[in-house]
């Protein structure tokens, strides 16, 4: 597949996106807000609601109070708590013959990227009863009115609460790919601090990598948006000051706050300006050897920026400087250095490795493959690349 034509692909869908039915979820945020949501089913009259969850979730209780305040108001939780990390079509199926079987009227979201990724394909399953999962892969193919999605995250890096994407993983063929729809996008988002306090240090720093992953690929991309530039921006602003905050501190207040709202803006830019290279290769870690998300975008993150050299480093200047780790009076050369130079700094203080362990060079032609398959002719990155090119970004990573 040539860059002309991926450039041409490209540009006709920046075209047909302005006419989408873009929305952002109403947003509900501050200490105890998760409690304060439960009042917007009981406005839409909801008398059962599928909670999908983890089994973490369960463990700590941490759904409880919200369980009881809808309770209170006479609203039933129907609970599926079996959502594994990079959530398989099989999650997906025993959600959805649950959301069917107990005649719930919404579903509710709690955990997790994971979890609410597994929602939303609950949700495109209630929608097209006669599509599965693999149906709806790529772009545009829900179309249809979802059900009422309350997403409330316990992390800070996905973003899916505010995204038109659910990644689902499919172990048999090593999958890992996203259903994208305007109409997966959560009605109700909802952020509270206070959900994020007893995230341990490790998971803190991969998901927050993850949300300047989403960042920077967005505004790296040639599909931006005034606004998605200006999420962007205050997102690495807010994570270069906040991350490392999160990470000492776990239960400081602000600092967990901060990370939220930069998750969340994070998916709101690459929603509309989308991810690129890095997600690609991340996916196909996650589906050949089930690596954490997060931990594959902050290890691939500033790998792909050095590999595109000169086609980012404008861009990376501007970030530099809104991040506080360059000046204006620098030269764009050093700016953008400085940058990636941080990225990598933050990763080594929060203990994240350069490398992935378990990589087989046997597997890398075929993780190649797939990894050119998702991001052309779809992602406006600033460098096409080709399969040569994603085998040379897997052997930089090589244990």
């Amino acid at each position: 597949m040539n860059a002309l034509y991926a450039r041409s692909y490209q540009a006709a869908y920046r075209g047909i996106s302005k006419f989408l039915p873009w929305r952002t979820p109403l947003l509900v945020a501050g200490e105890d807000s998760v409690l304060e949501s439960v009042d917007e089913l009981k406005h839409r009259q909801f008398t059962r609601f599928l909670l999908v969850t983890d089994e973490a979730m369960t463990n700590l209780g941490l759904y409880q109070p919200f369980v009881e305040r809808a309770a209170e108001l006479h609203i039933e939780a129907i609970v599926y708590d079996q959502t594994v990390p990079n959530p398989t079509i099989l999650n997906i199926e025993q959600a959805y013959t649950m959301y069917n079987s107990q005649n719930c009227q919404a579903i509710v979201a709690f955990g997790g990227g994971s979890v609410i990724d597994c929602a939303k394909g609950v949700a495109a399953r209630v929608a097209q009863p006669n599509k599965l999962i693999p149906d709806m892969k790529g772009q545009l193919k829900v179309r249809k009115q979802t059900p009422f999605l309350m997403a409330i995250p316990t992390t800070a890096g996905t973003g899916s609460e505010g995204t038109v994407a659910a990644v689902i993983s499919n172990p048999e063929s090593k999958e890992k790919y996203a259903v994208n729809d305007t109409v997966l996008i959560p009605d109700v988002a909802v952020l509270d601090p206070l959900l994020t306090v007893g995230l341990p240090p490790a998971l803190t720093a991969t998901t927050g990598m993850d949300a300047l992953t989403h960042a920077v690929e967005a505004y790296i991309g040639q599909s931006n948006t005034s606004e998605t530039e200006a999420f962007s921006k205050e997102a690495v602003e807010l994570i270069f000051n906040w991350l490392p905050v999160a990470y000492q501190q776990g239960t400081d207040i602000e600092a967990r706050k901060a990370m939220q709202k930069a998750s969340y803006l994070a998916g709101l830019a690459f929603t509309r300006a989308y991810v690129g290279n890095v997600h690609a290769v991340a996916h196909t870690l996650g589906g050949y050897y089930n690596v954490p998300h997060g931990l594959a975008n902050a290890v691939l993150l500033p790998v792909l920026l050095r590999f595109y050299g000169n086609t980012v480093t404008e861009r990376l200047a501007q970030l530099a400087v809104v991040a506080g780790v360059a000046d204006e009076s620098q030269s764009d050369e050093v700016k953008a250095g400085a940058f990636i130079a941080r990225i990598e700094e933050m990763n080594r203080t929060m203990a994240i490795p350069a490398t992935i362990a378990g990589i087989e060079e046997s597997d890398i032609k075929a993780m190649a493959k797939k990894a050119n398959k998702e991001a052309n002719p779809l992602y406006p990155v600033p460098v096409i690349m080709n399969r040569k090119d994603f085998e040379s970004i897997y052997r930089k990573i090589l244990a």
